[in-house]
């Protein structure tokens, strides 16, 4: 059996690649910066957010429960999309999927029961 070997000159297309796809984008880049209309007018440089005017000051403090349950929601929602792939192949994984997403299932309980305990979703 013959031994192959990588020899840096086989990653010469990837190179090239890897050139041809930057170079287009700061060709794209700097062609529309150069061509494109620069009309700055004070319509222009205002902030704009969904169409509704802006009223008072953007840096006003939140509350950090707001973030909290954010986070908590995306995270739990995540790890409950992980229970699709094992529903849809639940016939071919047999006891053992079944054990392992017990298991899963419980260790997502203890978060969740960990979170309730820490009040995390409770607002004052």
């Amino acid at each position: 059996m013959m031994e192959t070997s990588s020899m840096p000159i086989d990653f010469l297309p990837i190179v090239l690649q890897i050139l041809v796809a930057l170079g287009f984008v700061v060709f794209t880049m700097v062609l529309t910066h150069m061509i494109g209309p620069s009309r700055k007018t004070k319509d222009k440089l205002t902030p704009f957010e969904a169409g509704i005017e802006v009223v008072g000051n953007a840096r006003n403090p939140f509350s950090v429960k707001y973030f909290l349950v954010a986070i908590l929601f995306v995270l739990f929602d995540v790890e409950v999309i992980f229970m699709y792939p094992w529903a849809v192949n639940f016939k071919e994984m047999g006891v053992n999927g079944m054990i392992e997403m017990f298991i899963f299932m419980g260790m997502l309980l203890l978060g969740f029961v960990y979170v309730i305990r820490k009040r995390a979703l409770e607002w004052e």
